[in-house]
């Protein structure tokens, strides 16, 4: 398969990219450090990337960014730092991509344990990844053939170093056994579905 990887040099990107790219032609996209350079806040840009890439057989979204803080500090500017980045972002990649989505691919998006595992100062993150999870339900039944699931996974191993004061009781997961999670979506039949790592 020739699949679109958004984010591929992020920590959880680097891992999906070793998990699917011993069986798969990997096309990386990001801000920096990737084949095709990719803003996924930049509508023009998922679509100039895509134009240049042609048509693939999976989209792969490793990719966004919200803001952790505690509500009383968080203000509106705040909260669309997530919706713009992580949530939109993600959106407009199934938007634009489904032109040059194969017949029956796929499109794997990234949301996260804080859906249904609230922490303080993380209400931006569990608000943009419950969005992410419902859009993955909704989009389904009308994308068919194509198919769409979600990854949400706990928080990364590696990632620990910087968000382990939030996560205070929270088992890691690490970054390989997240990236199974991208395999089952993209070489499995399923859609529709939020595959958690916890």
């Amino acid at each position: 398969m020739k699949i679109l990887l958004v984010g591929a040099s992020g920590v959880l990107g680097t891992a999906v990219a070793q998990e699917l790219g011993a069986r798969h032609e990997i096309i990386r996209a990001g801000r920096s450090g990737a084949d095709v350079a990719l803003d996924i806040t930049d509508a023009n840009a998922i679509r100039a990337a895509f134009e240049k890439i042609g048509t693939v057989d999976a989209v792969v979204s490793a990719a966004g960014k919200v803001k952790f803080a505690p509500l009383a500090q968080m203000s509106s500017e705040d909260y669309g730092i997530g919706i713009a980045d992580k949530l939109m972002g993600q959106v407009n990649l199934v938007l634009i991509g489904q032109r040059f989505l194969s017949e029956r691919g796929s499109f794997t998006l990234t949301s996260g344990v804080l859906s249904h595992d609230p922490i303080v100062a993380g209400s931006s993150a569990s608000m943009v990844n419950g969005a992410i999870d419902s859009f993955v339900r909704a989009a389904a039944i009308e994308l068919m053939p194509q198919r769409i699931n979600a990854v949400s996974p706990g928080v990364l191993t590696e990632s620990m170093a910087g968000y382990g004061p939030f996560f205070r009781g929270h088992e890691p997961v690490p970054a390989a056994r997240a990236a199974l999670a991208f395999s089952k979506s993209v070489e499995g039949a399923l859609t529709g579905q939020i595959f958690s790592v916890l």
